[in-house]
């Protein structure tokens, strides 16, 4: 089965995930990715931010003087 990576990757070192965990097992795992993901965002949030703008942000000034509804 093929799953799509948010990195983009294609390619490199598959991720087993055991098929017997136990919903306790899973939900262990979850809550350390969790966990992880708080960690990183506070030590970088800023970091991220500006990457996050200048990845999604248009750099063109476009003037909108209709309101959008």
């Amino acid at each position: 089965m093929s799953h799509h990576q948010s990195s983009g990757l294609r390619h490199g070192l598959p991720l087993l995930i055991d098929p017997n965990w136990s919903p306790e097992q899973v939900v262990a795992v979850i809550e350390l990715l969790d966990d992880l993901r708080e960690h990183i965002w506070s030590h970088y949030e800023t970091v991220l931010f500006d990457k996050f703008h200048s990845d999604r942000i248009s750099t063109y000034n476009v003037m909108i003087s209709d309101p959008p509804f």
